[in-house]
């Protein structure tokens, strides 16, 4: 697919809904433009600047937090709340370690926040990159990932950060002007290789550390829409060109929520564009990922949990039973084909032990009261709850 074609600009709008009770998991919204296939390396340029972050000052360790209310004895509950050294205004984006040291780890939030670990995730400290401190921008980090020692760090407005020893060190990736979109996720993918999604829906892969770019996707997101617009999309035609959320499975499947949540896209290596999906549930779509088995969750805003049957991609779908107190659904975490976590608004956090089919409260969280929007399993024992307010929250088994 080297020889994909180029496609027309098309321009968005990023939206960030940031409602008590409806907050959106990953704040994601593609505009897509892809004008170039390979893009070289070029002067960053930024069009938009915003209040300069209060830096944080040196480290400080706070201690963790057991998440158990009066009445209801620490065992249990499986998740412990860890402080972090940060202002509570932080919403935290995203988490990674190392994988050739796992007790090395990063934490990414808005307001230039990025964290680090050296002890597994216990205690936090705030890691200056200098590189990545500008007193004309805020800078919103968004996403990062590791492979062997290289990590990568992405984040609005756009700047890119790459190590090649574990995060000792990192240095900033100049990007090309013409490289459309916000960069919201990024997955290292092998030795100096990434995979980049952009809030316009399109997927770029490197493989020279960041200096070049090429097209994953021929179209962008609205010319699909265009042609596929009489083929029975509900919805399609009020796409305003931006998606809710992006998640990725493991073997480098997306799915991809529209603004309005009215439907769904999905995409696989090697399709030349997005395939587009009609919703099968009546409300809205909130948000959908991956199970552990390969088929997809889809959150309805107002708290629904629906699962698809199977575990291709399908618009078949049946709804979990779930008591999640009105509070939204945010995210959906696997920890195993059977286990996973679901948090959302107002510390809403369920469980499953039959992979998803029926849900249970953990009432452990319930005096938290800030906003649950991401769940992240990095392996078997070792998981985190991202929220607003800087929430964080450790899997303890």
């Amino acid at each position: 697919s080297s020889a994909m074609a180029t496609t027309a600009s098309l321009h968005l709008h990023l939206h960030l809904l940031l409602s008590s009770s409806r907050r959106r998991c990953r704040l994601l919204v593609p505009r897509a433009h892809t004008d170039s296939i390979s893009t070289g390396r070029r002067r960053f340029i930024a069009d938009t600047a915003t209040a300069s972050a209060a830096a944080a000052v040196g480290p400080l360790v706070l201690p963790r937090t057991p998440l158990a209310r009066a009445d209801q004895p620490p065992s249990l509950s499986e998740w412990e709340r860890v402080l972090l050294p940060i202002d509570p205004g932080v919403v935290l984006l995203d988490i990674a370690f190392v994988p050739d040291d796992p007790s090395h780890g990063f934490l990414l939030g808005t307001r230039q926040t990025i964290l680090e670990t050296k002890n597994g995730g216990n205690t936090w400290f705030p890691r200056s990159i200098p590189s990545a401190e500008d007193e004309d921008f805020n800078y919103r980090f968004n996403s990062v990932s590791f492979m062997g020692k290289e990590g990568w760090i992405i984040g609005k407005p756009a700047i890119l950060l790459h190590t090649s020893d574990a995060g000792d060190s990192w240095e900033r990736i100049p990007l090309s002007a013409q490289l459309p979109g916000n960069m919201v996720y990024i997955k290292a993918t092998g030795e100096q290789s990434a995979e980049m999604v952009t809030d316009e829906g399109a997927i770029y892969v490197t493989s020279n550390r960041g200096y070049n770019w090429k097209a994953a996707v021929q179209e962008t997101v609205s010319a699909t829409l265009n042609r596929t617009v009489s083929s029975g999309i509900s919805g399609a035609s009020y796409y305003t060109g931006t998606f809710n959320t992006v998640n990725r499975s493991p073997d480098g499947r997306y799915v991809a929520v529209s603004s309005r949540g009215n439907f769904y896209l999905t995409w696989e290596p090697g399709q030349p564009f997005w395939q587009p999906h009609n919703r099968a549930v009546a409300r809205r779509i909130q948000n959908m990922g991956w199970r552990a088995d390969g088929g997809l969750w889809l959150l309805v805003r107002g708290g629904g949990l629906f699962l698809s049957k199977g575990s291709g991609i399908t618009e078949d779908f049946e709804e979990a039973s779930v008591q999640s107190r009105g509070f939204g659904i945010l995210d959906v975490g696997y920890r195993s084909k059977d286990e996973a976590w679901a948090a959302g608004g107002s510390g809403v956090l369920l469980k499953t032990t039959n992979g998803g089919k029926t849900w249970v409260r953990d009432k452990a969280a319930d005096n938290i009261a800030a906003n649950l929007y991401s769940v992240k399993f990095l392996g078997d024992n070792k998981g985190y709850v991202l929220g607003n307010d800087g929430v964080l929250l450790r899997y303890v088994g």
